[in-house]
C-alpha cells in the first residue's frame, strides 16, 4: 500500500462497526487511486443481562472500544504514516454521559424497552406531526423513543452529553464531543430541512435541549487524539480523528457507484438491514411518504437520503444462528453458507414468500420458527427444508426491496432503471438476481466494502487528496471496484 506523498496518495484508516461485526481497514486514497486492506475484524456481539426481572440486551461498548484500538494499533504497526481515522457504525443507539464519563452500558435498540416509549411520545405528539417536523420514518428503536424510556426510567436526568456511538468513540480517541449530522439525521431531533437540532421538538418531549454537543459535518476535523491514545497506538501525537460520515448508511451511499448523473438510480445497502432509496437534494415530507414509511435522512455534501428500512440478512444470520445450535447431525450443523446458497439456487418448487418486515422478525431468535409461524397464519405452505427457508428467505427480501424501490420512484416522482446493491448483500449472486427478477429492473453489485470506501473517500477529500463532488468519488469508485450487472429474467420474478 502507498504511504502518503505530497500532493498524492494519503493512507487513512477506516473503523466501520456494523451491528454484528468491526473492523479496521486502511485505505490507500488519492486522484487515481483506492486500495483497501483489511487490519483487523472482530465480533459485535450483544450482551443480555438481567434488569428487573426482565432480560435486557445491551452492547458491549468497552469490548468494542478495546477491539478499535488493538485494530487501530495494528494499523500504524503497518502503516506509521496514517493521515488520519474516520469513524462510522450503526445509527440511533448512544451513550449517555455525565462529567465526561460513561454512566452505563448503552441498550441495544432490538431492546423490548422501547415499545411503551412510542406510546408515550406519539401522546406528546402525533406520530404525523412528528415525521412532518424530522422526515423519519417510524421506527420503535428511534433515538427519540429511546430517550423517552429513559427519561421514565428516571436515567435520563442524571445524564449532561448523549453521544451516538461513532460520536462516543471519537470522544473516547479525542477527548472532544461533538454529533455528526449524519447520523444525528436518525435521532428523530433534527430539522431535515435545516440541518440543526429542533429545539422546540426538544423542549416539547421534555428532552434537555443542550443533550447533544455541537454538530459537525462529514469532513471536519474531530480533533487529534489524546496523548495517552496517541501512545497506547504507538502513533505520532498529531494523528487525528475526522468526523465522515458517521451514520454507515451514509458514508455507504457515497461509495455507490453510479456515474450516470441524468438519472436517478435506487441504491440497496445491504447487510444486517437493507437500506433501500434513492438520493435527493431535498427531504420529501408528504402525507404519502409518511404512509409509506419512508424516512429522509442526512446524507455527505448536504444530500438527502430518502429510503426505507426493509430486514435483511439478518434473517439469514439469525437462521444459520439457529441451525448451528440445534442441527441434528454433524452434518446439518457445519453446512455452511455457501453451500445452502447453493443448494437454495437449485430449488425450483414454489417457496413462501412472507412480509420481511412484520415485527415478529425483529429481535433475536429462532427465524425458521417464526417463518413457519407467519405460514400458518397467512394459510400457505412453510418451507420444507434449509435450502428451502433460504430460497424463501431470499425471495421475500428480493420481493420487499422491489415494493420498496417502486415506492421511492413514485414518491419523490423519479424514474428508476437502475439498483445499485452494495455491502454485504452485492455478493450473494443470488439475492442480486432474485433482486433484478422481482424488480425488473438492472442490477449492478458492489463494492462489498461500500461503507469503508465512502469514510476513506470523505477523508481523503478532507486532507486534499481527492476532490470534487460526490460523482467524482463515485467515477474513482467505479473504476476501481468495477461492479458486476444482473439482467432481470421475468420469469424468475416472485409473487408479490
Amino acid at each position: 500500500m502507498s504511504t502518503n506523498t505530497p500532493g498524492g496518495t494519503a493512507v487513512v484508516a477506516a473503523v466501520d462497526l456494523g451491528a454484528t461485526s468491526g473492523r479496521v481497514i486502511l485505505g490507500s486514497v488519492g486522484e487515481n487511486e483506492l486500495g483497501l486492506r483489511h487490519v483487523a475484524r472482530f465480533a459485535n456481539d450483544p450482551v443480555a443481562v438481567t434488569e428487573q426481572r426482565r432480560s435486557a440486551l445491551h452492547w458491549d461498548v468497552l469490548g468494542l472500544y478495546r477491539a478499535v484500538l488493538t485494530g487501530l494499533a495494528d494499523a500504524v504497526r503497518s502503516e506509521p504514516e496514517v493521515a488520519s481515522i474516520g469513524v462510522d457504525s450503526w445509527a440511533v443507539d448512544y451513550g449517555l454521559v455525565r462529567d465526561g464519563a460513561l454512566l452505563g452500558v448503552p441498550y441495544h435498540y432490538r431492546d423490548e424497552r422501547n415499545a411503551a416509549a412510542v406510546t408515550d411520545v406519539h401522546a406528546l405528539i402525533a406520530p404525523e406531526d412528528l415525521f412532518a417536523r424530522t422526515g423519519l420514518q417510524h421506527l420503535p428503536f428511534n433515538t427519540v423513543f429511546q430517550l423517552q424510556a429513559e427519561a421514565s426510567a428516571g436515567r435520563l436526568g442524571l445524564a449532561d452529553t448523549a453521544l451516538l456511538i461513532p460520536d462516543l468513540i471519537g470522544y473516547w480517541l479525542t477527548g472532544h464531543a461533538a454529533t455528526e449530522v449524519t447520523n444525528a439525521s436518525t435521532t428523530g431531533l433534527l430539522d431535515p430541512r435545516t440541518r440543526t437540532w429542533d429545539t422546540d421538538l426538544f423542549a416539547r418531549l421534555r428532552i434537555p435541549t443542550g443533550l447533544f454537543p455541537r454538530l459537525i459535518q462529514p469532513g471536519e476535523h474531530l480533533g487529534p487524539l489524546l496523548p495517552t491514545v496517541a501512545a497506547r497506538l504507538g502513533a505520532p501525537s498529531h494523528l487525528g480523528v475526522a468526523a465522515v460520515g458517521s451514520h454507515d448508511t451514509a458514508s455507504a451511499v457515497v461509495a455507490v457507484p453510479a456515474t450516470d448523473e441524468s438519472s436517478t438510480t435506487a441504491y440497496i445497502s445491504s447487510g444486517t438491514w437493507s437500506l433501500v432509496g434513492v438520493e435527493l437534494p431535498a427531504p420529501v415530507l408528504s402525507e404519502a411518504a409518511f404512509a409509506a414509511n419512508f424516512t429522509n435522512e442526512g446524507g455527505v455534501d448536504d444530500r438527502v437520503r430518502f429510503l426505507t428500512n426493509v430486514s435483511g440478512l439478518w434473517l439469514l444470520s439469525e437462521s444459520m444462528r439457529s441451525w448451528e445450535a440445534g442441527g441434528s447431525t454433524p452434518e446439518q450443523r457445519s453446512s455452511g453458507l455457501a453451500e445452502l446458497l447453493a443448494s437454495a439456487a437449485d430449488v425450483t418448487g414454489p417457496v413462501p414468500v412472507f412480509d420481511a418486515s412484520d415485527a415478529r422478525f425483529l429481535p433475536p431468535g429462532d427465524m425458521p420458527a417464526r417463518i413457519d409461524a407467519w405460514c400458518a397464519e397467512h394459510g400457505v405452505a412453510a418451507p420444507r427444508d434449509r435450502a428451502e427457508y433460504v430460497r424463501s428467505i431470499l425471495e421475500s427480501l428480493a420481493a420487499a426491496y422491489a415494493r420498496a424501490v417502486d415506492q421511492a420512484a413514485a414518491l419523490s416522482g423519479t424514474t428508476i432503471d437502475t439498483i445499485h446493491i452494495v455491502g454485504g448483500g452485492s455478493q450473494n449472486e443470488l439475492l442480486c438476481q432474485l433482486t433484478a427478477d422481482a424488480t425488473g429492473r438492472t442490477v449492478l453489485a458492489g463494492p462489498v466494502e461500500a461503507t469503508a470506501i465512502g469514510n476513506i473517500l470523505v477523508q481523503g477529500r478532507a486532507l486534499g487528496r481527492v476532490h470534487g463532488s460526490l460523482e467524482s468519488l463515485r467515477s474513482l469508485v467505479a473504476r476501481t471496484f468495477p461492479p458486476r450487472r444482473y439482467s432481470p429474467r421475468l420469469e424468475g420474478r416472485p409473487l408479490p
